[in-house]
């Protein structure tokens, strides 16, 4: 018997996350105030994050201690997660390439992001915050944080992207499991999402919008901090499990990937899974290509500015330096929620303006065709934004194909789909364009 899967035991499981900050090109430009546009200090932060968050987010140590209660946490939620050789998609492409992904899925939450939510709430509750704010677009965010905080005790506020709310109805249902309190966005129970409804009753929303909901909750609020499920550095360092995971699952097989690809909205999953190996290929230690994939209609790696701007639609935020549509873009009620992100991570952009990182994007159909494909051969359904990642590694299989090349295409598998079958629906009746 061939085993598919190449697994670690716990006691494997990487005890420091990968902090990139010290081995980019340049140095990150700072982030700037939204009212001074100076550089902002740590103080700046605190009315949005406790102090450890702070320290993580400014930091220069490559490698960060993970607590012991966050990696008995990541136990629970099944980690080490499985390395996974998808032979039957290989065999139905007739390809040489070899293609692995990793299994993000297997969570509790349904993806990768409980790697930082759990984290999050950690050191949230350690300073003694009683309730955390949050966004959510797809709900794979707000499911992650809503199982967090329900396993250390705190409470929990999602704003949910509108046109994700209606499209994507168990999933809000799943974070009411966990006790959180769901509100579509724009909601009534801010000054910013009423003031947006005034604009347009039947507004879609956007994650934009939800994050300057949540943050308005987050300073108005007692005893309450914000947190967010990407982007910022902090929240790229928690997800660095992954990637390191993939690099000593590799070094069990014997091999080293051609390709390694994630899907991108703000650049979590993508960084997770690559910038362990970035850092290697920052060394001149690997000749891996590293592909970040968006939505054609959500372009901000592929067509957007690098320039300062917002994180948020009302301007709350620090301004970053990022690939960006403008904070006020609002993007088509695409199925795939959490990828509808004006912005992308500053640590992702500056490997995007650097050529380290290569972005490509598609339309939403032809992902839907990769993902029908990967779940007839696999036997699991992807998430419409990891299909994204799917469709990429598709392509590269293909054109291995054409070449007669034996390539290795690894890609992170970053949630499953079994909350967007109102997506497949469409696709299957053929009402997808």
């Amino acid at each position: 018997m061939r085993p598919l899967r190449t697994t670690l035991t716990p006691e494997e499981m990487p005890t420091k996350w990968y902090n990139i900050l010290p081995d980019l090109p340049e140095p990150l430009a700072p982030p700037l105030h939204p009212g001074t546009k100076q550089p902002v200090s740590p103080s700046d932060f605190e009315p949005l994050f406790p102090k450890a968050l702070i320290a993580q987010e400014m930091s220069s140590e490559r490698y960060i201690d993970i607590p012991d209660e966050v990696l008995q946490a990541y136990m629970l939620v099944n980690r080490p997660s499985p390395l996974q050789r998808a032979e039957r998609l290989e065999k139905a492409l007739k390809t040489p390439a070899k293609i692995y992904y990793k299994r993000e899925d297997l969570s509790p939450a349904g993806s990768h992001k409980t790697n930082t939510s759990l984290a999050q709430t950690y050191y949230n509750m350690k300073q003694g915050v009683e309730k955390i704010t949050t966004e959510t677009g797809a709900g794979q965010w707000g499911t992650a944080l809503a199982l967090a905080t329900n396993y250390f005790g705190l409470k929990c506020q999602v704003f949910m992207v509108r046109a994700s709310y209606d499209q994507k109805p168990y999933r809000r249902e799943m974070m009411r499991v966990y006790g959180a309190e769901v509100n579509p966005s724009p909601s009534t129970i801010t000054d910013f999402g009423k003031k947006m409804l005034e604009k347009d009753p039947k507004h879609p929303g956007s994650l934009g919008i939800a994050i300057s909901e949540a943050i308005e909750a987050c300073v108005k609020g007692n005893s309450t901090k914000y947190s967010l499920g990407s982007v910022l550095n902090h929240v790229m360092l928690h997800q660095t499990i992954i990637g390191r995971e993939t690099l000593l699952q590799f070094q069990k097989l014997g091999e080293q990937p051609d390709y390694m690809i994630g899907c991108v909205g703000g650049g979590s999953n993508f960084a997770g899974f690559t910038f362990p190996a970035i850092g290697e290929k920052l060394k001149k230690k690997t000749s891996t290509e590293f592909i970040a994939v968006e939505p054609k209609v959500v372009p901000s790696l592929t067509k957007g500015k690098y320039e300062y701007d917002f994180g948020d639609t009302a301007g709350m935020t620090p301004l970053l330096l990022m690939y960006t549509l403008g904070h006020d873009f609002v993007p088509s009620p695409i199925h795939a929620g959490g990828l509808r992100y004006h912005g992308a991570a500053p640590t992702v952009s500056a490997l995007v303006k650097h050529k380290i990182v290569k972005p490509v994007a598609y339309e939403q159909k032809e992902v839907f065709d990769a993902a029908v494909l990967f779940a007839e051969a696999e036997g699991v359904i992807p998430a419409p934004e990891t299909s994204h990642a799917i469709k990429s590694a598709v392509d590269l299989a293909l054109e291995a194909k054409k070449k007669n090349e034996k390539k290795i295409i690894a890609f992170n598998f970053s949630g499953h789909g079994l909350l967007d079958l109102g997506g497949y629906q469409h696709y299957m009746d053929g009402k997808m364009t």
